[in-house]
């Protein structure tokens, strides 16, 4: 529990009173003060009497001290006032009132991050997600969506988790959560007719918000929709996975949604041994590294203009036999005729895999 909490509160009491009113702890250290001097004051002496106290306000020494509930009988925190007079028990057990509430919001919001966070870790037993999300008040079936939020490059150590928190100020319903070194995930209460288009404009306004001098500065990959926590999960794996896929196939996106994935999806899910033998077995004739840049570039063209000869030899500024002579020239090279849909299917698995090995570090 962080003393900061306690010190907003307790400043806040200044301005109504001129009593001093503070926080001590289970020690008997002085963590929060309405006169900044006293912090860090030790009062061990205290201790044993205020626990004895069960609760209820007692003089000290010219103070007045509150215990606020803890667990077993035992307090963790008492409030204390200048004056052990009328007047410093009732500033005592009001301050009592609103510091018991602010650590009561706390460790709630505390403790539903950290729910949430071992239902994404898959923490938690299923039994156990209905009786905690009871517990803390958690609406188990309700639309939610999973977004992981991870720096492009070393501009960023880790995505900025306050900048996500402001743009989701909502805390019982939203939660933003930082996982591992890098990533910040959101875990985004939907209305119940949500569809994907209202995920990927969250993910966009995401994206947008967190740009560096216009420039793109984050992934955020989104996951399918969870219409209940325990697909919480399952969902917070495909947002990852549309990161890890989309880096790979996807160069120029920053926001990758796990259901436009496509094949590259598949392909990220084989063994590279698999990969490197569909290869070898696509490319007899000669390796794909035979296939110069020139040669490549109006390959990947072909494929934008859906395999339309004309459409392409014109965005390539090319005469059509120009265009129609390189793919005879593909042909003689790898055996593939790409005006044939089958053949340009083969192709363009062909080069996702590449893709695929070249970024685990294969050279195939």
């Amino acid at each position: 529990m962080s003393g900061r909490i306690f010190q907003n509160v307790v400043l806040q009491f200044k301005e109504t009173t001129d009593r001093t009113i503070g926080v001590i702890d289970a020690e008997g250290t002085v963590i929060a003060c309405s006169e900044l001097t006293g912090i860090g004051k030790k009062w061990s002496k205290y201790v044993e009497t205020i626990q004895q106290a069960d609760g209820e306000c007692v003089a000290l020494e010219g103070k007045t001290f509150k215990a606020l509930p803890g667990w077993g009988g035992h307090f963790d925190y008492a409030v204390f006032a200048s004056g052990d007079d009328g007047i410093g028990r009732t500033v005592c057990a009001m301050a009592a009132v609103a510091l018991n509430s602010a650590k009561s919001y706390y460790e709630e919001k505390h403790d539903k991050g950290s729910f949430m966070k071992n239902i994404i870790s898959d923490n938690i037993l299923i039994s156990d997600i209905y009786m905690r999300a009871k517990e803390l008040h958690v609406a188990a079936e309700v639309n939610r969506g999973v977004f992981v939020i991870r720096p492009v490059d070393e501009r960023m150590e880790s995505a900025p988790l306050d900048m996500v928190q402001s743009l989701f100020p909502d805390r019982q319903n939203d939660f933003v959560l930082s996982v591992g070194e890098q990533d910040v995930v959101l875990i985004h209460q939907m209305d119940k007719n949500a569809t994907g288009a209202e995920l990927e404009k969250v993910a966009q306004r995401i994206e947008e918000t967190l740009r560096i001098d216009g420039e793109s500065s984050v992934f955020v990959g989104i996951g399918t929709m969870a219409q209940h926590l325990r697909e919480l999960a399952k969902v917070y794996k495909e947002a990852q996975i549309a990161i890890e896929v989309g880096k790979v196939f996807d160069t120029e996106r920053y926001v990758i949604n796990y259901e436009n994935l496509g094949i590259g999806r598949l392909i990220y899910q084989l063994p590279t041994t698999l990969c490197e033998m569909f290869l070898q077995e696509v490319f007899k004739k000669n390796p794909i590294d035979a296939l110069d840049q020139e040669t490549l570039f109006t390959i990947y063209k072909f494929f934008e203009n859906n395999l339309n000869v004309s459409e392409t030899a014109r965005k390539l500024f090319v005469h059509r036999n120009t265009l129609v002579y390189r793919l005879e020239k593909i042909k003689k090279l790898t055996g593939l005729d790409l005006r044939e849909f089958d053949d340009a299917i083969t192709f363009k698995v062909a080069l996702m895999v590449k893709k695929y090995l070249t970024s685990r570090g294969i050279e195939a």
